[in-house]
């Protein structure tokens, strides 16, 4: 199997699990404790119908949006996702030039491999830092003060992460950075010796967001003990309250599921929410963000950007969420499948595929714009 042999999700997701030593390739893939809600992030969306309108003149498809400020090309972004240049050794490089190709925005992880200064640097189309709240409050502050000389605009706190999921994967195979294999998992890396000789072969991995800051490196500090040990599990409103009035910009909070918490969210300033469970990677059992978006639209749809992301592997899938209020849609294993795959040109050819899925979709459901997308175009079983 080759690039162009892959059409959708499905084929991305195979290339890269012929390509990735197993380790990798189920932590990409893997959520916590049953997987019970990373199969129903998806699944989700099949319990809602598009109702199509015709005759309505569709040759020209505008798919732009405006989102947390940012003109986007498309409704979809790539999220911020951690050790990129563990899947291939482009890493965020990959994935902030396939973004601007198709002119949407990207997000830089704090646990990212490449510095979102170089990337904001490089490149035009927005980017979004995702980071975590500190037990170091001082360490909070200068993240954000290096943000803000990089020039970026969106701030995205997540917040669904004060504690490290049970993700049994990588228990069995010893999935850790830096590693600590199980017989089983080196024996992996082993029969796939092309990923090892492509991570030996570039720049030595590094946390260049963390590193600044934290000594990641050698054994001092896996990122296991970075959850357990750094981040601070007694966050309140109150200390988010106060960096959303510190950073006096975009601010968007990632991991928001109830409506008393979005409500919270655009009382104390934030300008985005991203309704998300961690793409099932958290707290298994819990509930999507598809099931949960009309509820929150309807009560802070008019006063706060609500995204989605989770589960999400078709055009149609976007439109129902865009039909139903969101603002735009986050990828994640979407394009983590492909980067891991083939570096830029699996993003490239992921994204360039969704975009002729949504084109395709749009006109059939008798749509121009994706703002002509509204709530009674869809209907829930």
């Amino acid at each position: 199997m080759r690039l162009n042999d892959c059409h959708n999700f499905h084929d991305f997701q195979t290339l890269a699990r012929k390509r990735l030593p197993s380790p990798i390739y189920n932590y990409i893939a893997g959520g916590a404790d049953d997987e019970v809600t990373l199969r129903a992030n998806t699944s989700s969306f099949e319990r809602c119908d598009l109702i199509p309108n015709v005759l309505r003149g569709v040759e020209d498809v505008d798919l732009s949006t405006t989102v947390m400020g940012q003109k986007i090309d498309l409704p979809v972004y790539l999220s911020p996702t951690a050790l990129q240049r563990l899947f291939h050794h482009q890493g965020e490089r990959a994935t902030a030039a396939a973004a601007e190709k198709f002119g949407t925005m990207f997000g830089v992880s704090s646990l990212g491999t490449v510095s979102m200064e170089e990337l904001a640097k490089k490149h035009s189309n927005p980017q979004v830092y995702q980071f975590y709240f500190h037990k170091d409050r001082g360490l909070n502050h200068a993240m954000m003060q290096k943000a803000k000389e990089s020039g970026i605009k969106v701030m995205m706190l997540t917040v669904d992460s004060i504690t490290g999921g049970n993700r049994e994967r990588d228990l069995r195979t010893g999935f850790s950075i830096p590693f600590r294999l199980t017989v089983a998992g080196a024996l992996q890396f082993a029969i796939k010796p092309m990923w090892g000789i492509n991570y030996v072969t570039h720049e030595k991995f590094s946390l260049p967001q963390l590193d600044a800051h934290i000594d990641m490196k050698g054994d001092s500090l896996t990122i296991g003990r970075y959850f357990t040990e750094m981040l601070d599990p007694s966050m309140t409103w109150d200390d988010v309250e106060k960096m959303v009035a510190e950073w006096g910009g975009e601010f968007c909070l990632k991991g928001v599921m109830s409506v008393e918490d979005a409500k919270r969210a655009a009382d104390i300033g934030c300008t985005g929410i991203v309704l998300s469970n961690h793409g099932g990677r958290q707290l298994d059992g819990s509930t999507t963000a598809f099931d949960q978006l009309d509820e929150i639209v309807q009560a802070v749809g008019d006063r706060i950007d609500v995204m989605i992301d989770g589960g999400v592997q078709r055009g149609t899938h976007v439109l129902k969420a865009l039909a139903i209020g969101a603002k735009a849609v986050g990828l994640g294993r979407y394009y983590l499948f492909p980067l891991a795959a083939a570096g830029q040109a699996g993003i490239e050819r992921a994204v360039g595929k969704l975009k002729e899925e949504l084109v395709r979709d749009m006109r059939l459901m008798g749509c121009t714009s994706v703002n002509q997308l509204t709530r009674d175009m869809v209907k829930f079983k």
